[in-house]
This record gives structure tokens, C-alpha cells and sequence, in this order.
């Protein structure tokens, strides 16, 4: 029979994650909010602040002709033309067939709203400072210019944090368009 342990209240307990309560959050230095999600067997992740929204991708997606490879076509989102990239193709990974964990993240910044299809979104994860190193000792096919930082999480996973304002060249669109 399983033994019944008594809590004592004058004595201090025994937290069940102690690692957690022993963690100097302000000597991880500033918090970062990113939604991770998959690309093949990689994890990316991007600012949550630009994201705006989640959603399926639909059984159709509008082809643009003369589009660049990368550029699925376009959906209609509640009355709103969204253009819609492949970000497998767009950073240089081979391309995969949609799933039913597929979907797409509605992103904007500034005046300009976009969508970017993507295997699997996996969580909304908290990064600080001292988890992030520079991308330059990155070696992969990925184009190194697209990530700003790669995160290592406690858990001991990898995640590539994406610079979307370079990664579609949203510089470019917005001096463009005035």
C-alpha cells in the first residue's frame, strides 16, 4: 500500500519543478514571445506580435500567373485578397505535400498583410536572451540571411527564428508602394 505523506505547515515544501523556482528570469535577460511551427523536420519560429492570425489551408488557393515558385496564389480572407508563400520553397527547402496539420499564419506588418503556409504550428514559447546565438555558425541550406537568431530552448531543441521584414523583402514592397 502506497504510503500517505502528511504536509507539515510550519515546514517549507518541496516545489515539484524546483529548477523552475530556482531561475533568475532577469539574468536570462529580455523575453521574447514567438510562435513556433514546423518546416519538414526543422523548427522555425517568428515574432507573435506579427502574427495575426492562424488558419486551415483552404482546398483551394488562387494561382498568380507568372508568380515566382514560392508564391502558392492568393486566398480570400473575410473580403481581404491575402497573398500566399510556400516558406519551404521560400527558404530553400525542398517542398512537401499538405497536411492536415497545415496551415497557414496570417502575418502584417505595417500596411502589408500576408500568409505563409507551413507543416505544423506547435506552440507560443517564451525565449530569452541567453538562449539565442547568432545564425552565422549556421550551416545549412537555409539562406542564412532569413534568421536572425537560433533559439535553444531548455528542452534542448533548436529553433531558427525567422527575419521576415528580409524574407520577403518588405523593405522593398513598402518603399514601393509610396
Amino acid at each position: 500500500m502506497a504510503e500517505i505523506q502528511k504536509l507539515d505547515p510550519t515546514q517549507p515544501q518541496k516545489e515539484i519543478n524546483q529548477d523552475f523556482r530556482d531561475l533568475d528570469v532577469e539574468a536570462l535577460g529580455e523575453e521574447h514571445i514567438n510562435l513556433v511551427f514546423t518546416l519538414g523536420r526543422e523548427n522555425f519560429g517568428v515574432d507573435v506580435n506579427i502574427v495575426r492570425e492562424i488558419v486551415r489551408v483552404p482546398s483551394f488557393i488562387t494561382r498568380v500567373p507568372n508568380a515566382p515558385m514560392y508564391i502558392r496564389g492568393v486566398i480570400n480572407l473575410r473580403g481581404t485578397i491575402v497573398p500566399v508563400f510556400d516558406m519551404q520553397l521560400k527558404i530553400g527547402m525542398a517542398g512537401s505535400p499538405l497536411t492536415d496539420e497545415a496551415r497557414i499564419v496570417v502575418i502584417a506588418i505595417n500596411d502589408v498583410t500576408f500568409g505563409k503556409i507551413v507543416n505544423s504550428v506547435r506552440e507560443v514559447l517564451t525565449i530569452y536572451d541567453a538562449q539565442l546565438e547568432v545564425a552565422t555558425k549556421l550551416s545549412s541550406a537555409i539562406d542564412r540571411r532569413y534568421v536572425l537568431w537560433v533559439a535553444k530552448p531548455a528542452d534542448d531543441r533548436l529553433i531558427l527564428l525567422l527575419d521576415v521584414s528580409s524574407l520577403f523583402e518588405l523593405d522593398q514592397i513598402l518603399e514601393d508602394s509610396e
